[in-house]
C-alpha cells in the first residue's frame, strides 16, 4: 500500500476518534491490505493523536487468547499504542459519552522502572525491570461499525484501545506468581467471570516479552515509567450508563470502575 493511502486511513481513523463515529471496515474497502499495511496505518493515526497535544506513555498487547485468535484467522497477539489522552484512575467515572462503541476486559498493567529493549527478551527480564504490577481495566472502542474486524481492522485502529484504569494497590511480580494468580470479574456487585494469568500466552510475562521483542526488532524500546498492558483475562463485557465493575487479582487486590452517560452508538 503506497503512503498517500496509509496516510488517508489513519487520518480517517483519527477523525472517527474525533468525531465518535465508526468507518466501513478497512478490510472491506482494500482487500490486500496486509498486516504490515495496517500497523503503518496505526503510526499515522497516532501520530494524528500526538500532534494533538498527546503523548505516548505504553503499549497494549491485545489478540492474547486462543479463541480470539481464531476468530481473526491469526496466531499471534497484536500490539497498540497508549497515550495520555486514555489514562483514567481507579475512583474516577467513565463517561461513555466519550466513547463509541465500549466493552470493558480485565487484565494486569505492569509499570517500569527500567529501560527494556528486544530482541533476546525473556519473561524474567520483564520481571526484573517491572517497578509494580497493578490490576486494570482496559475499556477497548473500535472506530469500525459493529465491530466487524479482522486483524488488519484492529490493528490499524490501534489495536482497539479506548481508554485504561489503573488500579490502586501495586504488587511486587517478583512475589506474586502472577501466571497462577486468579482473577474474579464482577458486574454491578455478581459474579461475571472468572480467570488466571497463565491464560495470556502462558503468563503475562510472555505477553510482555513478546511485545519487547517484536518493538526491539523495530527498534522501538519500552521505557522506564511506561505502562505495559498485557492482555485480557476476562471475555469482553458491554458497559452502559450506572454499570460498576471490580475485577480482583488474588494476592494483589481489586480495580474497580464505574460508568456514566451514553456512548455515541
Amino acid at each position: 500500500m503506497n503512503e498517500e493511502k496509509i496516510r488517508q486511513y489513519g487520518d480517517e481513523l483519527f477523525d472517527a476518534w474525533r468525531e465518535r463515529r465508526t468507518l466501513q471496515p478497512l478490510l472491506e474497502r482494500e482487500p490486500d491490505i496486509t498486516l504490515d499495511d495496517a500497523y503503518r496505518i496505526q503510526l499515522r493515526y497516532i501520530e494524528r493523536r500526538v500532534q494533538a497535544g498527546e503523548k505516548i506513555v505504553g503499549k497494549k498487547i491485545g489478540v492474547t487468547s486462543k479463541p480470539v485468535q481464531d476468530f481473526l484467522g491469526v496466531f499471534q497477539p497484536d500490539f497498540g499504542q497508549l497515550t495520555s489522552g486514555m489514562v483514567y484512575q481507579e475512583g474516577d467515572v467513565i463517561d461513555l459519552g466519550s466513547l463509541i462503541q465500549p466493552k470493558a476486559e480485565a487484565e494486569l498493567a505492569f509499570v517500569l522502572k527500567h529501560d527494556l529493549q528486544g530482541p533476546g527478551v525473556t519473561a524474567m527480564d520483564v520481571i526484573r525491570a517491572t517497578d509494580y504490577v497493578v490490576p486494570c481495566f482496559e475499556i477497548v472502542d473500535s472506530r469500525i461499525t459493529d465491530w466487524k474486524i479482522r486483524i488488519q481492522d484492529t490493528v490499524a485502529d490501534n489495536a482497539s484501545c479506548g481508554v485504561y484504569v489503573l488500579g490502586k494497590t501495586k504488587g511486587d511480580p517478583r512475589k506474586l506468581d502472577i501466571t497462577l494468580a486468579g482473577m474474579v470479574l464482577e458486574k454491578n456487585g455478581e459474579l461475571h467471570s472468572t480467570g488466571v494469568g497463565a491464560a495470556v500466552q502462558g503468563s503475562p510475562a510472555n505477553a510482555v516479552a513478546w511485545l519487547a521483542n517484536t518493538l526491539g526488532e523495530l527498534g522501538i524500546p519500552f521505557k522506564a515509567g511506561e505502562v505495559i498492558l498485557s492482555g485480557s483475562q476476562s471475555p469482553l463485557v458491554t458497559v452502559v450508563d450506572g454499570d460498576e465493575l471490580v475485577c480482583t487479582v488474588g494476592g494483589l487486590g481489586s480495580c474497580r470502575v464505574k460508568f456514566a452517560g451514553r456512548s455515541a452508538v
